[in-house]
């Protein structure tokens, strides 16, 4: 089983991490390319990220975003979700 542990940014500016983005969402992540796909369990994709593989990684880039779990919500009634 490949390694998909790592973490991307949200659409809001969150930090999520790959194993559990919530929203009922899924990542494909490719670990070469330092890509992250989230996709609905049908496929669709509705999020491309750049992964960071570790914490350590997200905090050399210079990012200061809000670490949250997959029960956050991605987005609002008011947004369409």
């Amino acid at each position: 089983m490949a390694d998909t542990t790592g973490y991307f940014i949200d659409w809001n500016g969150k930090l999520r991490d790959t194993r559990d983005p919530g929203g009922g969402y899924l990542c494909e992540v490719d670990r070469v390319a330092r890509y992250v796909a989230v996709t609905t369990k049908t496929g669709t994709l509705v999020h491309e990220a750049t992964l960071y593989r570790t914490l350590e990684d997200v905090t050399r880039a210079g990012i200061t975003a809000e670490l949250i779990d997959g029960s956050h919500p991605w987005g609002t009634n008011r947004e369409g979700f």
